[in-house]
């Protein structure tokens, strides 16, 4: 049980309620003053960390590192078995336990109780249902092509009641804004909700934006600020937003329309900004602000065109890895930006802690440090990267398009990633392996495990150290595939390809 220690003394100050906001698929590369000015006036307030860096470089296990506090190999969560098993203790759990009312919005589809991610909320709201409903549509959502939205919608449509899961289906596909994923509605609603509760209790408010999540489709007020010059709103919008397919080159995309993209791409990023100051307002206006300790993270990166890659799979550049994290409240308020390696799993204990919150459950199992000035947590002298599995797998592009290329094929691995201040490592259980001087080369341009290959040795050891051997592990994931997963998760991943 969670015990909700309630202390405020000047070295170890605590905060009433705790906000935590993913930006979904938000890179640090893409931030500044001018795209983001609330998240600037955050960290300005609060803390920034300049060298966060999430787990994994897709939405559900970097999802489930942050609210389990380990690392993938660790809750298990990946594209071999997508779902968070019940035997991990979760953020969510251990605030309700200690007493508080938890309150989740989430506008991504894996993010539900689909996928155990409900375990510890008093509600799970979802975006993307015009009617709250225990029947989810969220696979016709995640659908990669027409083909599998309408097998999706086919083979779910009566499961619960057709009318309201048709009613979701019309909503999510036809009605919702094209320029929003829902980050209005989870704005209004929290709004609603705020205004509207009892006040006595604490509260844990988490909240999902989906909006830079391919396909980017910004406002066009937004979206003009930040094209390339001569690029015009319907030329940008008609580019082809299909990572998958790009990657089995299906078709190509210039230097120039990937210009376009990332400029829609960063007017994703400004809206976004845009909700982040109305749930501000929206806590100042319920007198909360004060007493609430507000983080903003992303979940992991995107590449847009970099490094021959387009969205967020097959590798561990920092382009997927590196991504915005500030604190704001309690013991973050003096805008100072903190240099040092930490992890999004770092934000379990950071928040208990922050929050006065001790669960011994939770701290068993993670490989999380606390953030807070007052911790007796050691600082990170490297963080970890795991790709556990592809997602989606090769045998899904295989049947979506046929032949793939061979560079495709070879992304058919298991990944791992160390990085220091000063060196990053990345290899694969079918022998690939990458050594980057992050100082002199902060993009990964150059390959140097040739050429330093006593030091690309040195860090693969330390990898070792810390998870099993990779061909070990793979193994192991291979011997443990067949997980027991709820029936209707079972449907919905078969339907997609997943199983």
């Amino acid at each position: 049980m969670s015990e909700y220690n309630g202390r405020d003394d000047e070295s170890h100050s605590t905060v009433r309620n705790v906000v935590l906001v993913v930006l979904d698929t938000a890179r640090a590369k893409s931030v500044d003053a001018q795209l983001m000015p609330t998240l600037t006036d955050l960290a300005a307030a609060g803390t920034p960390f300049e060298n966060a860096f999430a787990t994994a470089p897709w939405t559900l296990p970097s999802h489930a590192s942050i609210f389990t506090g380990t690392y993938p190999s660790e809750h298990g969560t990946h594209g071999g078995h997508t779902y968070l098993d019940g035997d991990l203790r979760t953020l969510p759990e251990a605030f309700a336990d200690a007493g508080f009312e938890t309150i989740g919005v989430s506008n991504n589809t894996w993010i539900t109780e689909e996928f155990g991610f409900d375990r510890g909320f008093d509600d799970l709201r979802k975006g993307w249902q015009y009617i709250q409903s225990d029947a989810d549509m969220g696979a016709v959502v995640r659908g990669e092509n027409l083909r599998e939205k309408f097998a999706a919608t086919r083979n779910r449509l009566f499961d619960g009641n057709p009318l309201v899961n048709a009613a979701n289906v019309l909503y999510s596909e036809f009605v919702q804004p094209s320029s929003d994923d829902g980050a209005d509605r989870a704005s209004n609603w929290i709004a609603d909700w705020l205004g509207s509760r009892d006040g006595d209790r604490p509260f844990f408010l988490f909240c999902n934006f989906i909006e830079p999540h391919v396909e980017y489709d910004p406002p066009r007020e937004y979206a003009e600020r930040f094209l390339p010059d001569g690029a015009s709103y319907e030329d940008a919008t008609a580019i082809r937003q299909d990572p998958r397919a790009y990657d089995c080159e299906e078709y190509d995309l210039s230097d120039h329309e990937f210009a376009m993209l990332r400029g829609l791409y960063r007017a994703e990023l400004a809206y976004v900004d845009h909700q982040l100051g109305r749930l501000r307002t929206t806590l100042e206006d319920a007198g909360e602000w004060e007493d609430t300790l507000f983080v903003v993270c992303g979940d992991h990166g995107e590449h847009v065109g970099e490094h021959g890659f387009f969205g967020h799979q097959y590798n561990l550049y920092d382009t997927v890895l590196n991504v915005p994290l500030v604190f704001c409240g309690g013991p973050f308020t003096d805008g100072e930006r903190r240099h040092d390696l930490v992890q999004l799993l770092d934000l379990p204990a950071t928040l208990l802690e922050t929050a006065g919150v001790d669960d011994p459950a939770l701290r068993e199992q993670w490989s999380s440090r606390s953030l807070h000035s007052g911790s007796s947590d050691d600082a990170r002298d490297a963080i970890y990267a795991e790709y556990v599995a592809p997602q989606p797998s090769i045998d899904r592009l295989e049947e979506r398009f046929g032949d793939i290329p061979e560079r495709v094929r070879t992304f058919d691995r298991r990944l791992r990633a160390i990085r220091t201040a000063e060196y990053k490592y990345v290899c694969g259980d079918d022998g690939f392996e990458r050594l980057h001087h992050v100082r002199t080369d902060p993009l990964e341009h150059t390959d140097s495990s040739d050429d330093d290959a006593q030091r690309a040795q040195t860090l693969r050891r330390r990898l070792e150290e810390r998870f099993d051997p990779l061909e070990a592990a793979s193994e192991s994931e291979d011997e443990g595939a067949d997980v027991e997963i709820r029936a209707g998760t079972k449907d919905r991943l078969a339907e997609l390809g997943y199983l």
